[in-house]
């Protein structure tokens, strides 16, 4: 996500922070600080309420931690791949591969709010022994709060809408019920714009009304809305690349250069000639070696190109998604990088590179579709 920094690892995956979560914690912290403690627990300092109202809004982000490191570790143990997680003003986000059953999906979905509303119950079980045990103050009244924050956190995802949780759950059972994956991702998407709509109205009359938390659920509102319409565009090219194998969409031949030639020789001998604007390169055995962009070979400066090797500007293979000219498309992209997003694809069989799949001949493949048009081969001739 934009705006965020890595700031550690969580259980040996990656965790981001957005630069809202500072700001959310302020506001968390003012909120319990200045109305609900003095309220709850009349007659105390400024200073107890400020101390509490921080200590309650950092385990209320720590909760948050949870709730998305349990999605992270569900996955992970059931062969999913993440990316990282990342926290933000509206909560977390996991950014994980597609799982590859219904039932993996249900899990790691369902996991989530689960956390929520156990964390919420041990809070909310433990501020009423505490309150037994020394009466009601500060204490009791932070964790009540917590417990009951972390309870409307865990129903609210259970809403049946994505990218909520609850919409996941949706769109594995249909999955699940009619084997038919981007339908359900379809109709949980569906159902977060609708959702979505709703809050930002809900939200806005709020506000209109006087309060000033109808802005926040109208944000949350247009965030759904976002993701949801998003998600509904990538299952739709989901469909459109169903049983597409990789050599029905890669470019080839493809013009590739050698990867020890200078920048300016590059440019005159394979660049000027080229359908793309990312070229394959090769090394001394003919073999892939890497990738170079137009742009990379632009920023060197016109005196030094005769002098710099393309390798030292190029994306190393290492880096590069590679595939075999039989696997499907669309599983290529989920390998490659969890969400997708992993093009050019190098397509290399047994070691000598046959072409490239770049973002052009996916939009084809795309448009193609639309027009009732597929490249995949039928059932009876997939190897």
């Amino acid at each position: 996500m934009n705006g965020s920094v890595r700031v550690g690892r969580v259980l040996g995956v990656p965790l981001r922070m957005h630069w809202s979560v500072p700001v959310l914690i302020v506001l968390l912290a003012y909120g319990l600080g200045h109305e609900t403690l003095p309220a709850w627990t009349p007659g105390r300092t400024g200073a107890v309420y400020a101390a509490a109202s921080v200590v309650g809004a950092v385990l209320l982000m720590g909760s948050l931690l949870l709730h998305e490191t349990a999605h992270a570790v569900a996955a992970r143990r059931r062969g999913v791949s993440v990316e990282d997680v990342t926290l933000w003003a509206l909560g977390g986000m996991t950014k994980m591969g597609r799982p590859r059953t219904a039932g993996v999906a249900f899990w790691v979905a369902v996991i989530g709010p689960l956390t929520s509303l156990v964390i919420g119950g041990i809070a909310v079980g433990v501020g009423v022994g505490v309150h037994a045990l020394t009466g009601w103050g500060v204490p009791t009244a932070v964790l009540i709060w917590l417990g009951w924050a972390n309870l409307l956190l865990g129903v609210f995802n259970l809403l049946p809408a994505a990218p909520l949780d609850g919409g996941r759950v949706v769109q594995a059972v249909i999955w699940w019920r009619t084997g038919d994956r981007e339908r359900a991702e379809r109709a949980a998407g569906r159902s977060g714009q609708i959702l979505g709509v709703v809050l930002i109205a809900a939200g806005w009359v709020s506000f209109l009304r006087g309060n000033n938390g109808g802005l926040w659920l109208s944000l949350i509102g247009l965030f759904m809305v976002i993701i949801a319409n998003a998600e509904r565009q990538r299952a739709g090219v989901n469909t459109a690349l169903r049983g597409v194998r990789v050599v029905d969409a890669m470019t080839a031949p493809v013009a590739a250069g050698a990867d020890w030639l200078t920048v300016g020789r590059f440019i005159d001998e394979v660049a000027a000639h080229a359908r793309h604007s990312v070229m394959p390169l090769l090394d001394f055995e003919g073999r892939p070696s890497g990738i170079v962009q137009l742009r990379a070979l632009a920023a060197v400066p016109a005196e030094a190109r005769e002098e710099r090797r393309v390798r030292d500007v190029a994306i190393p293979l290492a880096r590069c998604t590679v595939a075999e000219p039989h696997e499907l498309l669309s599983e290529v992209l989920e390998r490659a990088r969890p969400g997708g997003g992993a093009l050019p694809v190098l397509v290399v069989d047994h070691g000598r590179l046959e072409g490239i799949v770049t973002m052009h001949d996916v939009n084809r493949l795309f448009q193609l579709h639309g027009l009732g048009i597929t490249t995949a081969p039928p059932e009876s001739t997939r190897p």
